[in-house]
């Protein structure tokens, strides 16, 4: 929290600095997305932590404004449709995923250049099918997201780094635990990496 604060607090500090004619206008960036994510659900002893996966498709936005032509901030939503794979949970499912939070980021003035940007990730779930008597949703997602990108006109060809800890899980039915239940001690660590096609509209 206090991160998001100072983060947020960044933002605000350099959109309120900014003369109005350093303002270059709101935009708009859908965008469609493929990661591949590898991690771990962390146990409390005596069970062993077990390895998942987190791979697929999904899509997103930012929306926010540009400040001195170059510098752009606002807001970062994600979601995906990734299937979740754990052979110590046996599970590969389908699930639903998503994720928000402020971003910062520069690109060069023209139609053709490269950008980079970094979000901070302050919300975020992962909610896997039911497979074999386990359902479980993860929760409290909190993380990062630092990200490059080649501008071509109204096109962006991006490559993002992802790192996400879910610090609580809803518990539906999964072996000895009880039944909608939730868990600080079960945590879903996950990092990926997100390919991505975006495109910036000028509003």
């Amino acid at each position: 929290m206090k991160q998001f604060i100072l983060f947020s607090s960044l933002l605000l500090s350099m959109a309120g600095t900014a003369k109005a004619d350093e303002l270059a206008g709101f935009f708009v960036e859908p965008m469609l997305t493929w990661e591949r994510g590898r991690g771990d659900v962390n146990f409390p002893s005596p069970i062993n932590s077990q390895e998942t996966e987190l791979d697929g498709f999904g899509v997103g936005a930012r929306i926010g404004g540009h400040v001195w032509e170059t510098i752009f901030l606002g807001l970062d939503a994600r979601y995906s449709i990734p299937t979740f794979k754990s052979e110590g949970l046996n599970q590969d499912v389908d699930a639903k995923a998503w994720n928000v939070g402020p971003m910062v980021g520069a690109q060069m003035p023209f139609l053709i250049g490269l950008r980079g940007w970094a979000s901070m990730i302050v919300a975020g779930e992962v909610d896997p099918e039911m497979s074999n008597n386990v359902n479980q949703k993860f929760k409290s997602g909190l993380g990062f997201r630092l990200g490059a990108g080649f501008n071509i006109a109204f096109v962006s060809l991006n490559i993002e780094y992802q790192k996400i800890k879910y610090d609580k899980t809803e518990i539906e039915d999964v072996g000895v635990f009880t039944v909608g239940s939730t868990s600080d001690d079960i945590e879903l660590d996950n990092d990926s990496m997100i390919l991505s096609v975006s495109f910036p509209l000028a509003i």
